[in-house]
């Protein structure tokens, strides 16, 4: 299947703050804690520093063609370690809620059909982590029910796209209704949403202060282009800034102990 219609099909979703509230979850070396899984602050730096080093080899060597020499401005990725981290924590996050629904994920979205839009070459991990995370999102917008389209979870991803530029800035509810058609994506998204903050939640999710608020890596088509961006969590109702993890009553009692 192509890219562009693979792609365009792909939910969008949300995931809003998660904070360190867990007693002896909040090593400074951890970035995030999903559940038993523990990701690294050198991971995340792992991640971001391989994208930028093969992004910079990629443009010094199509440079080189030509015998000119980039500046070091562009010779870096528009990739940030927060970037890094929404992918990892939304496909783990991702393939716990796949898992309780005992569907399965096909491979079907490569690096190299992400690669030219992502704007990172397709031997990084960043568009492994992309790729993978499109799959995952994919599967779960096909077996969830779309939420209902509140003007807030409606704005909240306006604005979230108005800050890519890819869509006209100041527009009223209504205008943006009328751009987003019937909005079904913004619905798949908001299902997608929640369902990823239940499992968060179960998990026992936490999140370094140093990356938050973290949202979950977001693909939309335009029809020409494909946007990526990233949205704070939205629930039925719109935006949330905040997720605590609930504490254990025991555990809290122990920590006050």
């Amino acid at each position: 299947m192509r890219a562009r219609r693979l792609i365009a099909a792909a939910t969008v979703a949300a995931l809003g703050v998660l904070s360190l509230g867990a007693c002896g979850r909040s090593a400074p070396s951890v970035a995030a804690y999903v559940g038993d899984t523990t990701y690294s602050v050198a991971r995340v730096d792992d991640i971001y520093d391989d994208v930028q080093a093969t992004y910079g080899a990629a443009v010094r060597a199509q440079a080189a063609q030509t015998g000119a020499t980039p500046p070091p401005e562009q010779q870096r990725a528009a990739v940030t370690r927060q970037d890094v981290l929404n992918l990892l924590v939304s496909i783990e996050l991702g393939r716990r809620v796949v898992a309780a629904k005992g569907a399965t994920v096909p491979d079907q979205v490569t690096p190299e059909q992400l690669a030219p839009q992502l704007r990172v070459p397709a031997e990084a991990e960043y568009a492994r982590l992309w790729a993978e995370w499109i799959d995952i999102s994919q599967v779960l917008g096909a077996s969830l029910p779309p939420a209902e389209l509140s003007d807030d979870a409606l704005m909240a991803v306006y604005h979230a796209i108005e800050k890519t530029g890819a869509i006209n800035s100041g527009l009223t509810v209504a205008q943006v209704r009328q751009a987003f058609g019937e909005g079904g994506f913004v619905r798949a998204a908001t299902a997608l949403s929640s369902a990823l903050r239940e499992e968060a939640q179960r998990a026992g999710a936490s999140i370094n202060p140093r990356y938050r608020p973290i949202g979950v890596p977001s693909v939309v088509s335009t029809g020409q282009a494909l946007v990526f961006y990233s949205l704070p969590y939205i629930d039925h109702d719109g935006p949330v800034t905040d997720i605590s993890t609930p504490q254990n009553p025991a555990a809290s009692a122990a920590a006050g102990a």
